[in-house]
Order: C-alpha cells, then structure tokens, then sequence
C-alpha cells in the first residue's frame, strides 16, 4: 500500500516536529516535507505531489490562506488536499479557506487520532466537515455579516448556477441542508445513485472540491438563506 503523502505547513518549527513524529509513527502515511510559510508549502506542494497539506491558516509573509488558494488554482495541484490548521474559533479566515477549497479545518489542539483521521479523510477525497457542520459554521458567519469577500461576486455565481438543471439546484439546496444522499433520495423519490450524478455534476459545474464547497456556494449565493438556531 502506497502511503499517504503529508506535508506540513507550520511557522512553528516545534510543531511541525511534533505532526512528524505523529505522523510518521503511522504505517500508512509519511512526511514528505516541511514549510515555514505558505510559499514554501506551494512549492513543496508542487515538487513532493503531496497528498495532503496540514497548513497553518495564519503565518509570515506568505500566509495559509493564499497558499490554499494557489494550490486549489493549479490544475496540476488537483489531487492535493488541504487541511487547514487554526488555534481560533471559527472565522472568515475559517469561511475563506473553505472558499478556497480546503477540506476542512483542525484546532491546534486536536486529539492525535483527530489529526490522524482528518489526513485519511482529506486524502480519499471527503470533505473534513459534514455538511451539517458546514452549513451552521457558514450561516452563522453570514448571519453576523460576514461577506464574501475574495470570493466570486454575485453576477459570477448567478451564471455559475443558471448553468445547473432544475434537478442540480434542488439537489444543491438538499445538501445545502446538510442532508446525505441517501436522505435527500427518500426527500426527491429518486435513487441515491441519481443523486450521486447530480451532486458530481453540480460540483463540476460550479468549480467546487467537496460537499462542503457546495454548501458554501449555495449559501453565498443566495439560494438558500442563513438561518441561526
């Protein structure tokens, strides 16, 4: 079994020894490199194939968050994940970086099992956050006024979404919900596998990584309204 290539992105250098040791005490992944600031880890990124970047959301000079957007931009980066790593709570940083295509976010201080499973999941391609946890997390952002800066602006998602079928778009809304496929095939009386086509497409239509990126979408958007418990 080819192990999981990790790189790690951290301006801590003891931190960074530390997700080593972790990391690599696991039979089933490697560290393949490590970077002090963001653009060292796009160039690691590029040079290793890394499967997975453990970014610092927050570092000198070139910080994780652009560096997640450079490496989402590249189609040769494709098939990298990125999970960012914060000691704050959620917040636009949090909100952008999931724009931007990270899988998800971890604390600082994440149980190691936690980290652990976060790399596995990221590199089979899943989102880290439910979409359940990244519907509250992005409505309660919008709900406090947060916007979209750096994201697309209105007009650009109003013609990414006319792009959709009638079908796309109440899919969309579904998993926008927070709901499985299994879920919203019981709510639309269709297959789960119908369901799997819509959502793949809609994801290829509206340039988005993860579930969790169409939650973003529909929300920024504006086609399904935040709403705060």
């Amino acid at each position: 079994m080819t192990p999981i290539k990790v790189l790690l992105a951290d301006d801590q250098a003891l931190l960074r020894s530390a997700f080593r040791v972790l990391v690599d005490s696991e039979p089933d992944m490697q560290v393949v490199g490590e970077a002090a600031d963001g653009a060292q880890a796009v160039a690691l990124a590029r040079s290793t194939r890394a499967d997975v970047v453990l970014m610092d959301i927050r570092m000198p000079g070139t910080d994780g968050l652009t560096a997640t957007k450079t490496i989402s931009a590249d189609p040769d980066l494709a098939g990298v994940r990125i999970v960012m790593l914060t000691t704050f709570e959620v917040d636009e940083y949090v909100v952008q970086a999931l724009r931007a295509g990270a899988s998800g976010f971890l604390g600082k201080g994440a149980e190691p099992d936690e980290l652990l499973n976060a790399i596995r999941v990221a590199a089979a391609g899943e989102a880290l956050l439910s979409p359940v946890a990244t519907k509250g997390l992005i409505a309660s952002f919008l709900a406090q006024g947060g916007g979209s800066a750096g994201g697309p602006d209105g007009a650009e998602y109003s013609e990414r979404l006319a792009a959709l079928t009638g079908r796309e778009r109440e899919v969309l809304v579904q998993v926008a919900g927070g709901h499985s496929n299994d879920r919203i095939a019981e709510r639309l009386v269709v297959s789960p596998l119908t369901v799997k086509t819509h959502v793949n497409r809609a994801m290829a239509k509206l340039g988005a990584r993860d579930r969790a990126q169409l939650v973003v979408i529909a929300y920024e958007s504006g086609l399904v309204r935040p709403r705060v418990e």
